[in-house]
């Protein structure tokens, strides 16, 4: 080829260089040869797989990532984790009974009660007015496009002397505090 032949010229090298096939064989360290701890496994594409752990492969039984560790707990661990878990579990349900009990005095003070009336009859309307029901919603409503404006609810503000530079960081600033609470903060 013409790159090869101008190769040639310029670097003064014989062509015989070109041509040779050079097999290159690197001696494994002795902690990664096959049998120590390390397994070492040879693939058809020159490559290898390695598995620094062996022994842990054979204590899992050859079992999948995804399998159900109860089978392989003992009975005294898997009672000790459930009885944290019924614990736990109690200790949420009591911390929150407070709230539970403020939310359902507010549903009744907004008038939305689900009861079946049997007075004066069976199915009788239980109405109740929802003028306080109304006034809440209006004021999310008004509140909600105050909250949460168009171009975002944060705002930037520089306070001292106001230059070029101040102003495009507090854009930027707002840019991003904008950026994280609409789009990344799931919990706003």
């Amino acid at each position: 080829m013409a790159i090869d032949k101008a190769l040639e010229d310029q670097l003064k090298v014989p062509k015989t260089v070109y041509d040779e096939e050079v097999e290159l064989m690197a001696e494994q360290p002795p902690e990664f040869q096959e049998g120590g701890d390390v397994d070492v496994e040879m693939t058809d594409d020159g490559g290898a797989e390695i598995n620094f752990d062996p022994a842990a492969e054979a204590m899992a039984g050859g079992q999948q990532h995804d399998a159900n560790l109860a089978e392989f707990l003992e009975e005294g661990v898997l009672s000790e984790i459930s009885s944290d878990l019924e614990n736990n579990y109690d200790e949420y349900v009591s911390s929150r009974s407070e709230w539970e009990d403020t939310y359902k005095k507010g549903l009744d003070l907004l008038g939305f009660k689900y009861e079946n009336r049997s007075d004066p009859f069976q199915g009788a309307s239980g109405a109740t007015h929802p003028v306080l029901a109304e006034a809440v919603t209006q004021f999310q409503s008004l509140a909600y496009k105050e909250l949460l404006p168009a171009d975002g609810p944060v705002r930037a503000k520089i306070v001292g002397m106001v230059d070029d530079i101040r102003e495009k960081q507090a854009e930027r600033v707002k840019d991003f505090m904008n950026y994280q609470i609409m789009c990344e903060m799931k919990e706003y």
